[in-house]
C-alpha cells in the first residue's frame, strides 16, 4: 500500500508540473488576463473537471505560477551572490542575475511585475517568495561598511515608521536611512528591467546592457557601496 501511494503521489506531481508548464506556455500567448483552465485542460487532452481536482480555480493556478516565478528569480539572485566577494561586486552580481533571469523568462516576469490581473488578489503565500531578491540585497548591505553618496534629508516620521516595519519583516539590522535607500535602489532595479523588457528604451538605451550596468553602479554608490 505505501508503494502504491508513493506512485500516486509521483503521478500527481508529474501531472501538476505538466499543467503548470502548459499554463506558462499560454502566458506567452494570451497573457495572465487570458489564462483559462479550460484551455489548459484542452491542450493537455484532459476534461476540465479532472483539472479542477488539481487547481480548483484559475486564481489557484495563477498563485502557483506567481510563487514559482518569485522563487526562481529569488534563487537566481541568491545563486549569483558570493559572500566571499567584496560587497560592491556582490551587489552587481545580484543585479545582473536578476536581469538575466527576467530576460530568459519574460512572460513569468510580466506575471509578477507587469500589470495586475483584474479580479485577482494575491494571497499571503506570495509575500515571502516576493521578498527574496530584496533579501539578497539586504544581506549584501549588511556585510558592508556603508558610505552613501547622497545621505539625503531626514526621513519623515511616516516613512521612518514604514522602514521600521520593513526592518522587522526582513529581520535586518540595517538603519532606517540605509533601508530606504535600498528600497529606492530595489525599485530602480525592477523599473530598469521592466523598461527594457516592455520596450520603453526604444530609440534611447536600446540595447540596454551599458545602461543597466551604469545604473547598477550608480545605485551601488547611492546605497553606500563605494
Amino acid at each position: 500500500m505505501p508503494a502504491s501511494k508513493t506512485a500516486r503521489e509521483r503521478a500527481r506531481a508529474e501531472l501538476t508540473r505538466e499543467i503548470k508548464d502548459e499554463a506558462r506556455r499560454q502566458l506567452g500567448k494570451v497573457g495572465p488576463h487570458g489564462l483559462s483552465l479550460r484551455a489548459v485542460a484542452r491542450e493537455l487532452g484532459m476534461v476540465s473537471s479532472a483539472l479542477y481536482r488539481y487547481f480548483p480555480s484559475r486564481d489557484h493556478l495563477l498563485t502557483e505560477l506567481i510563487i514559482d516565478a518569485y522563487t526562481e528569480i529569488g534563487e537566481a539572485a541568491e545563486r549569483a551572490d558570493d559572500p566571499g566577494a567584496q560587497p560592491r561586486q556582490r551587489w552587481l552580481r545580484v543585479w545582473a542575475a536578476t536581469r538575466d533571469w527576467a530576460k530568459r523568462n519574460p512572460h513569468e516576469y510580466s506575471l509578477i511585475y507587469g500589470s495586475p490581473v483584474p479580479g485577482y488578489q494575491a494571497p499571503q503565500d506570495t509575500i515571502a517568495p516576493a521578498a527574496r531578491v530584496a533579501t539578497a540585497l539586504v544581506r549584501v548591505l549588511e556585510a558592508a561598511e556603508l558610505t552613501p553618496a547622497m545621505p539625503g534629508p531626514p526621513l519623515p516620521p511616516e516613512l521612518a515608521e514604514q522602514a521600521r516595519k520593513v526592518q522587522a519583516a526582513l529581520g535586518t539590522s540595517l538603519a532606517e536611512d540605509d533601508l530606504v535607500r535600498l528600497m529606492a535602489a530595489w525599485t530602480h532595479l525592477f523599473g530598469t528591467i521592466s523598461f527594457e523588457l516592455f520596450g520603453q528604451y526604444a530609440n534611447t538605451a536600446d540595447p540596454a546592457d551599458a545602461y543597466f550596468a551604469y545604473t547598477a553602479a550608480q545605485l551601488a554608490d547611492l546605497v553606500g557601496l563605494r
